[in-house]
């Protein structure tokens, strides 16, 4: 009984010492321990005496003997070995217990140092979150000046800064200066202001989507692809998707690209009524309504302020979104401008000028084929939208207005859609000739102020009229010229005119008296690798809407 006493007294020191120095953790499990030390006595104080029921060691009900009140000798020697084992157990039980204590108390300081680093972690992460808010709250200061190296260190650096490497090749994100590179944290709604004054200066990350216009060609995948591969942002260029006809196989074509595209469908299936000779121009009218609803889904549910119209049997250039953004801000800026364009009507190889990739034209020819505009032109023209044929409808001076379009010498788009509405109209004799251009063009690196309207009317009347005068014969023989031109082609009619244009290989249809590719009347191509300007009689005043 000393040694249960001993045993009794080392584990109530020990489980003092312990609730002195550990925390909630070891006091609950203190508790526990004694609590389930007094269960265990309590239990054994309480158990009647073992031995033979019924007999002299018995306490059996009935019996004649109590617990402690047998007789005899081998009694009491039986109740004496029983008390020394119970004490043995409960000596082994709270020895067990004693090292499960030990164990707790030697793991106690590994539990700290864990809750030490779980602290100190937290508290860094706060000083983190702090540093950052306090930046975001501290007002920007200015720039420090740096220093200016002199003399020729300076010239130096300025040339390299200003002259790109000739072997590094183009690229839509390395030849875009900072100011118009792409900021993944523009918003798809941010609408950029118009320019007072020099139009580069205007909002450098305009928003600019693509409106994809989608009927029954699966082949609006290659379209997709290459506006997916070339455009250097999908913040600063989402591609809205707008699908007409309810073409299952072309949905699941669009629906494939996720999250890369958006895609819209026009919900009005139902064939137009119109008078019967119109009826087999039925897809026109579909068309056109198809072009008001996606148009107002873009300007006014999407809120955008600019979009560029491709339709889906178009491919684009790899510089189509830098020849755009470039534009941007001289179409919002100049009244005189309502479209920018990426196609040449006369783009055909062998019309073109290759090596002048980046030259661009002012044209009163509505070309369409890739073309951007705004919403406040959108206000202008959605009320009186026409009911079919709306391209043609552009062309007329109603909506024209005396205003031109920008387009380029050589096409950022080219069309592979020959199955369509007009039934191949053009494709095997033009289209399917024009050349896209391969070769990038940093355009919103380049100086485009030439095409503002009055230096760009002086310097073009100029350059045309004092071109030398020269007939068919003369370009076709090529004896008596010299040199690579310009040289000036002259017609006073509309038959003469379609009738120069045949023999040149240039279109040769008019639109409300327009040439395509046409400004001021003068039409601008090369012909075996000569610029030949296709014009009018000097002092030409306006297009006469008959000839159409």
């Amino acid at each position: 009984m000393k040694r249960v006493c001993s045993s009794l007294l080392s584990l109530m020191w020990c489980h003092w010492a312990m609730l002195r120095k550990r925390g909630s953790l070891i006091l609950c499990g203190a508790f526990l321990f004694v609590a389930w030390n007094a269960l265990l006595l309590l239990f054994l104080w309480g158990r009647p005496p073992i031995g033979r029921l019924g007999g002299g060691g018995g306490a059996e009900p009935g019996g004649g003997e109590e617990w402690g009140m047998g007789k005899g000798k081998a009694g009491g020697s039986n109740l004496a070995g029983e008390v020394i084992r119970l004490a043995e157990e409960v000596e082994s039980e709270l020895e067990t217990q004693k090292k499960l204590l030990k164990q707790i108390q030697s793991h106690r300081s590994l539990w700290e140092q864990q809750k030490e680093s779980e602290k100190r972690g937290s508290e860094q992460l706060e000083q983190e979150l702090r540093k950052e808010e306090q930046k975001r709250v501290q007002p920007p200061q200015g720039p420090k000046s740096p220093q200016k190296p002199n003399g020729a260190e300076h010239q130096h650096q300025q040339q390299q800064q200003q002259q790109p490497d000739p072997h590094k090749p183009l690229h839509p994100d390395a030849t875009l200066p900072p100011e118009h590179k792409p900021n993944a944290e523009v918003e798809n709604n941010e609408l950029p202001g118009k320019s007072e004054g020099d139009p580069t200066k205007s909002d450098p990350q305009p928003v600019i989507p693509i409106l994809v216009i989608a009927c029954d060609r699966v082949t609006v995948r290659r379209s997709l692809d290459k506006l997916i591969q070339y455009r250097p942002s999908a913040d600063l260029h989402p591609i809205i998707v707008s699908q007409d006809c309810g073409h299952a196989d072309t949905a699941r074509v669009i629906g494939s690209y996720g999250s890369q595209v958006k895609h819209i469908s026009q919900p009005d299936l139902s064939d137009i009524p119109v008078r019967p000779e119109h009826r087999k121009f039925q897809g026109y009218y579909k068309i056109a309504r198809h072009y008001h609803w996606a148009l107002n889904q873009v300007f006014n549910t999407l809120g955008h302020s600019t979009v560029v119209i491709v339709e889906d049997d178009l491919e684009v250039a790899s510089d189509f979104f830098e020849y755009f953004r470039a534009l941007h801000p001289f179409l919002r800026s100049d009244p005189t401008l309502w479209c920018v364009s990426a196609w040449n009507d006369n783009g055909r190889d062998g019309l073109v000028d290759p090596g002048r990739a980046d030259l661009l034209y002012r044209t009163d020819f509505f070309p369409g084929l890739g073309w951007m505009l705004t919403k406040e032109l959108w206000d202008e023209l959605e009320p009186k939208w026409p009911k079919a044929f709306w391209d043609d409808w552009m062309r007329q001076p109603e909506q024209r207005r005396d205003r031109s379009c920008v387009r380029p010498e050589i096409s950022r788009t080219i069309t592979f859609g020959r199955k369509g509405v007009s039934l191949g109209q053009f494709f095997d004799q033009y289209l399917r000739y024009i050349k896209l251009n391969t070769e990038f063009v940093p355009f919103t690196t380049r100086d485009l102020s030439y095409l503002d309207r009055k230096h760009y009317d002086e310097s073009f009347v100029k350059e045309v009229y004092s071109a030398p005068l020269v007939k068919l014969e003369e370009l076709h023989g090529g004896s008596s010229l010299k040199g690579t031109g310009p040289f000036r082609v002259q017609y006073s009619s509309r038959d003469s005119f379609k009738g120069l244009a045949r023999n040149l290989g240039v279109m040769d249809d008019l639109k409300s008296g327009v040439p395509r590719a046409g400004y001021r009347g003068v039409v601008s191509f090369m012909s075996r690798g000569r610029r030949i300007y296709l014009a009018p009689p000097e002092g030409w005043t306006r297009y006469d809407t008959s000839w159409s």
